[in-house]
């Protein structure tokens, strides 16, 4: 029986993960039933999402289970189908196991061009992280002509398309990150007109009222916390705000009461909107071919940080909250 790597969720964390809680181990490459099709991992995606199927609670994605191979966003190749659909040396995407095989059903799966695009950009511009960032902008953040747009998280993989998107929709965007790297690349890089580092400003607040002189009309939040705290007082009246994720939160023990915005909800008739990807699924087509045009007509962007080997998943994984990524973090585990 040929035998492969793979990595389980071994215990369940209470607030930063560590190595502890994942399993390395090695399993038998599975055999594919009718309609099915063998994929070779590539490259592997982590994402800050997944922090929280760490736990066993409700949320908009099952949690994953004890004891069990961990799942996520992959691009791999087609070793051997009984698909009338994919066939062998087919590049794929889908959401399959923290393993170096998957058998994966038909269904599951979406054929990807390597000519089209870089395979890594099919898990990133081109895959989840595009999507949330093309939606939430599009449909919840609405930027204008002339309008200001703030970014948090903006060196990540959907902050620094959400904060491009902005820019080609005409505004003026301002993106918060973690380091002088980063804002940097988002200046000279990325196309933003200023970046601004919560990590050293002794008042981000202040520095975001200079930043954003006519206040802020569109807040794509990232993070939540003390920098969502630091935005809301500077919103303008009937601003849109698409509620992306709360990283700041995602490892944190007991209570956790939250920035205080509720009266600058009120007063500034704010909108502030949750939303998930998947929220959108029958448009994803659409945005995915936007996406690609503005990527081929060199008007988006994108960085990615990869790390090389089966064994490093983990260690990718927790330097997402750590703020270790430039952009898309990846992991590339076999040759194309």
């Amino acid at each position: 029986m040929e035998m492969q790597k793979r990595i389980l969720l071994h215990k369940r964390p209470e607030g930063m993960p560590g190595h502890e809680h994942f399993k390395l181990e090695d399993g038998p490459i599975p055999s594919i039933k009718h309609n099915q099709v063998l994929v070779r991992t590539i490259y592997v995606s982590v994402d800050p999402y997944m922090r929280g199927r760490m736990e066993d609670t409700k949320s908009y994605v099952p949690p994953f289970k004890l004891g069990e191979v961990i799942d996520g966003g992959i691009v791999g190749k087609v070793v051997s189908s009984t698909s009338t659909r994919f066939s062998e040396g087919d590049y794929v995407t889908g959401h399959l196991g923290w393993q170096e095989y998957n058998a994966a059903d038909e269904h599951n799966l979406r054929k990807i061009d390597p000519d089209s695009a870089p395979l890594t950009a099919y898990l990133g511009t081109l895959g989840m992280p595009g999507l949330t960032a093309y939606f939430g902008m599009t449909k919840i953040g609405l930027p204008k002509e002339g309008e200001t747009a703030v970014v948090s998280g903006a060196a990540g993989a959907v902050g620094m398309i959400a904060g491009q998107i902005a820019k080609l929709h005409g505004a003026r965007v301002i993106g918060i990150a973690g380091t002088d790297e980063k804002t940097r690349y988002l200046t000279e890089t990325a196309g933003f007109d200023k970046a601004v580092n919560y990590k050293t400003e002794k008042n981000l607040h202040q520095s975001l009222k200079e930043a954003c002189p006519e206040g802020i009309d569109v807040y794509f939040d990232n993070t939540g916390g003390t920098i969502s705290e630091a935005v809301y007082p500077l919103m303008n009246d009937f601003g849109r705000i698409p509620q992306c994720g709360a990283i700041s939160s995602y490892n944190k023990s007991g209570d956790d009461y939250g920035p205080r915005i509720h009266p600058f909800i009120v007063k500034s008739r704010l909108r502030v909107q949750g939303f998930i990807v998947s929220d959108y699924a029958d448009e994803f087509q659409t945005g995915a071919q936007k996406l690609g045009t503005w990527l081929q007509e060199g008007r988006l962007v994108y960085e990615e940080t990869i790390n090389e080997g089966f064994d490093s998943i983990p260690d990718a994984f927790l330097g997402l909250f750590e703020g270790k990524n430039l952009g898309k973090q990846l992991i590339k585990v076999s040759d194309e």
